[in-house]
């Protein structure tokens, strides 16, 4: 029994000393809500009991969740540095996607440290089995169950009466984590996740039906999330000018281009998805901004999507990645997609580095607008009265980090300025040459979906922006960071012939300005007389 209370009282002093490692460093805990300490003791009283419950050797039990709280905060830590922001309540689903999807985690986190701490944490949990003796054994069932009940009782007081007292979530990550600890911090997110997204605050313009001018004809659209896309000559002269020869090209015709606010850093790509989808700012979305579409897997709200369902679009979406990631198979529907393009439409050989090529992509759009010309395929459609114009929603993944698992290729360095080649080769460098390569293919799949839209009867709308800017830690460190807005354009065919001054927009008011192309678009004998 002594030494069942010894292993409980060790723990919730190693486990509270253990938050000195948390990044951002909490407040010291005199300065923190003293609700937030019993959240914390209440927390870790329950996982103890929990744990003992199975495992039945309480130092096991200690040194399980203990391993657990270490594992939690490295990876807080490989966040912070990486995105900028601590781990969230809202990112426990990502240690699923972790075994799903392991590229796309694990290098962040540290390869060789994930598997030292399986081996170290199997030989652990091997040793307590044949060392510890089990307490059924030495106390008998009913005083182990009269134990593990009077812990979940305390455990259970202590934590109602912490979480009512605990200061509410103020959304700010770093702010919540500092002021409430780390446990206090998860609590004030996951007690808030229940909340529905309020649809009152939806743009008007996706939540009432719009119409169109007679003189309107609905062109073909294409809307392009680029992954990691953002004009890096804005941040740095060491980045050669014709990096973006032909982005440069549509920018100086488009109706509208400039600059974009995004509520992502390096990763999270959905919530600049979401955002450009819905129209909903990041208050808006509430506690969901920071995982949007585990609400909206639940949630239907007005998007960009159904109110193109609304003007008569067929809406198509593509995402070179399997659709369950993220929820898109039925996120997308529910938004209002009509297909979704996938991963299994692609082949191996199609992928330039880690992914799937944006020049592949680019192909999947030009079969889409070759079946809608097929004459065959029309008169069936016609037959059906399912004749509709095409809106295309395109989320790449070409340019998606870890960019240190690539090699260098030959001529990777011209995208330098010719004053700063001579320093390539440098580490800090590396990253940096793999991402102008993939940014380099992304221009040419610009100008490529320039002329696809070109060659449609009704003529076309180009929307190109960045979901946020790329993780490239090392060329930071030399160069300095970005401001982390990106990029965006629209393009007509009908080019006004006036030079547009680039102008700043939030990603949520993007999605609005590319509508309000769609219904400024005249038909073919008026090109040229823009409103």
């Amino acid at each position: 029994m002594i030494n069942w209370l010894l292993a409980l009282v060790a723990g919730a002093l190693v486990s509270v000393a253990m938050e000195h490692l948390v990044r951002p460093a909490p407040l010291p805990l005199r300065q923190r809500p003293v609700a937030a300490l019993q959240v914390h003791l209440a927390s870790w009283l329950l996982l103890y009991s929990a744990f003992l419950l199975v495992v039945q050797r309480p130092w096991f039990a200690t040194a399980f969740i203990l391993c657990l709280q270490l594992v939690l905060l490295q990876t807080n830590l490989a966040k912070w540095r990486s995105l900028k922001e601590p781990f969230l309540y809202q990112d426990f689903e990502y240690f699923v996607d972790a075994v799903r999807h392991p590229r796309l985690y694990l290098p962040f986190f540290g390869i060789w440290l994930a598997i030292g701490a399986s081996l170290a944490g199997a030989a652990a949990i091997a040793a307590f089995l044949w060392i510890e003796p089990w307490l059924i054994g030495t106390l008998g069932m009913a005083f182990f169950a009269a134990g593990i009940a009077a812990q979940i009782t305390v455990g259970l007081l202590l934590l109602l009466h912490g979480l009512k007292y605990l200061p509410a979530a103020t959304l700010d990550p770093v702010h919540d984590l500092t002021h409430l600890g780390l446990y206090g911090y998860m609590w004030s997110y996951a007690r808030l996740q229940h909340l529905p997204i309020d649809t009152r605050h939806s743009p008007a313009a996706f939540q009432h039906p719009q119409t169109q001018n007679d003189d309107v004809t609905l062109p073909d659209v294409i809307a392009v999330q680029s992954e990691s896309f953002f004009d890096p000559r804005r941040w740095s002269q060491h980045v050669h000018t014709g990096v973006l020869a032909h982005w440069d090209k549509l920018t100086s015709e488009s109706l509208d281009h400039g600059t974009l606010d995004v509520p992502a850093w390096g990763a999270n790509t959905v919530r600049t998805e979401a955002a450009f989808l819905t129209g909903l700012t990041p208050n808006d979305l509430g506690v969901h901004r920071f995982s949007p579409y585990r609400q909206l897997v639940k949630q239907t709200v007005p998007s960009l999507l159904t109110m193109a369902k609304q003007l008569g679009y067929h809406t198509v979406v593509i995402h070179p990645y399997p659709a369950s990631f993220y929820f898109r198979d039925r996120v997308m529907p529910a938004l209002g997609a009509d297909e979704f393009i996938d991963i299994s439409h692609f082949t191996a050989e199609e992928r330039d580095g880690q992914y799937i090529s944006d020049a592949a992509v680019a192909r999947v759009l030009d079969r889409i607008f070759a079946k809608q010309d097929d004459p065959k395929s029309n008169e069936q459609r016609k037959a059906s009265h399912t004749t509709k114009p095409l809106f295309i929603y395109v989320i790449t993944m070409e340019n998606h980090g870890p960019l240190h698992l690539e090699d260098r290729r030959a001529g990777d360095e011209q995208r330098l300025t010719s004053a700063h080649q001579s320093q390539a080769s440098a580490a800090h460098y590396h990253d940096l040459l793999i991402y102008l390569r993939h940014l380099s293919n992304a221009d040419q799949m610009i100008d490529t979906l320039r002329q696809q839209l070109e060659a449609r009867p009704n003529g076309g709308l180009l929307c190109w922006y960045g979901d946020h800017v790329p993780i490239m830690p090392a060329t930071y460190a030399l160069l300095g960071e970005p401001d982390g807005k990106t990029d965006y354009l629209i393009w007509s065919t009908q080019k006004s012939g006036k030079i547009t001054p680039p102008s700043h927009l939030s990603v949520d008011q993007l999605g609005i300005e590319l509508l309000n192309a769609i219904l400024a678009h005249k038909a073919p004998n008026n090109r040229g007389m823009m409103p």
